[in-house]
């Protein structure tokens, strides 16, 4: 069984046609699959479902897709949440990633689709059962292994899900540097990676975060990648 398999993702799109062959897709991929047009319709059905992810469309009939999305994370913390926008613009990219797990631009292709949520779901899905596994350390941060928990010098630093994995390969990795490449690789899981700000993107959200509890803690070495410092 891979880790998606029997995984609940709701497709929140109001163009039927795409909403169709997304559900087509997901389902071959033995994904269980719910679709709702409207804002409204997807609150309902989360509610009374909780799935395990949600694939958002920004521009719904009845509201914001990031609305959307900022409210199903309030309901559910761990609602992996990946987002479709026609439109490439950063500040709805960004938007949209400020507390979701990915981004898919229109027109998509189908498999790239289902590889970003069989990813995302990787990185938020637990496992049914966790072994207690000894919490990793570097500096004054400790990351709990078994409760995706983070804190920094003692104070709890409060993580989205992609934002605990990058900063977990980057503490696995040491003082090491690591390419943006080898971070799209390991925590976004993409086969091919292509250019994208996804990288620059988290990492800008990591640092406002823990540098808010001490001394700036992730480097960049320019034109090659991150560390921690």
């Amino acid at each position: 069984m891979t880790a998606h398999e029997g995984a609940t993702v709701l497709v929140v799109e109001d163009e039927p046609s795409i909403a169709d062959v997304l559900t087509i897709a997901l389902r071959f991929h033995r994904f269980e699959v719910m679709t709702a047009g409207t804002v409204r319709q997807a609150l309902t059905l989360a509610e009374r479902t909780r799935p395990d992810a949600a694939l958002l469309d920004v521009m719904l009939p009845d509201g914001d897709g990031r609305a959307l999305g900022r409210e199903l994370r309030v309901r559910q913390p761990d609602l992996a949440l990946v987002f479709l926008t026609a439109r490439d613009a950063p500040t709805e990219v960004v938007g949209a990633l400020a507390f979701g797990d990915d981004y898919i631009t229109k027109p998509f292709n189908i498999d790239e689709v289902i590889a970003r949520i069989t990813a995302v779901l990787r990185r938020t899905r637990p496992a049914d059962v966790l072994p207690e596994r000894p919490p990793l350390r570097y500096g004054d941060l400790e990351l709990d292994e078994t409760t995706y928990s983070v804190h920094r010098a003692g104070r709890t630093v409060e993580l989205t899900p992609t934002e605990y994995a990058l900063l977990r390969f980057l503490v696995r990795n040491g003082g090491r540097i690591v390419s943006k490449e080898q971070l799209l690789r390991h925590v976004w899981q993409y086969e091919h990676p292509a250019e994208s700000t996804v990288v620059e993107t988290y990492i800008s959200y990591l640092r406002r975060k823990l540098d808010a509890l001490g001394a700036p803690v992730i480097t960049t070495r320019r034109g090659v990648g991150y560390g921690l410092a």
